[in-house]
């Protein structure tokens, strides 16, 4: 697909996606799919997921997908809202999660997410409400540039 970004985003990855080994699948501004293979990083004290893991994921492909959208209006998204669910217990494994949006406006922006095992149960799923930015705006005494990827 022509306007996929999947590849682009994995070049630019760093931070905490990096750090956690999340891995885009597939990025557009309607769709966006990630991925990551279970490990004792992403582990809480019972060896299971971490809720910060399954947040965190879905934050990741919400703003992904809510960003390339504003960038191609000349602006950047922040998240506001993160509700994530934690439906099942993952101790190995690949997990995916994939993005879609439930509205798209001119000041905000609101995503769901599903993260799915390896036999397609679902482990976690969310909301992620996004504000629109214009770039150069101060946040916290920063300019926000927009960029995909959150």
């Amino acid at each position: 697909m022509a306007d996929d970004l999947g590849e682009m985003m994995n070049q630019a990855r760093g931070g905490w996606d990096e750090a956690m080994g999340l891995r885009f699948v597939s990025a557009t501004r309607d769709e966006v799919v990630a991925e990551y293979v279970v490990d004792r990083r992403h582990h809480q004290g019972y060896g299971i997921v971490h809720g910060g893991m399954h947040c965190g994921a879905i934050e990741t492909v919400c703003s992904t997908g809510a960003a390339l959208d504003a960038v191609a209006r000349g602006l950047a998204v922040v998240g506001v809202e993160n509700n994530t669910s934690f439906v099942r217990a993952v101790r190995a494994g690949l997990v995916r999660v994939t993005a879609r949006p439930i509205t798209r406006g001119r000041r905000s922006q609101l995503w769901e997410a599903v993260a799915r095992d390896e036999e397609g149960r679902v482990v976690s799923c969310g909301r992620v409400r996004l504000l629109c930015l214009e770039a150069g705006s101060d946040l916290a005494g920063e300019s926000v540039k927009p960029r995909p990827g959150g």
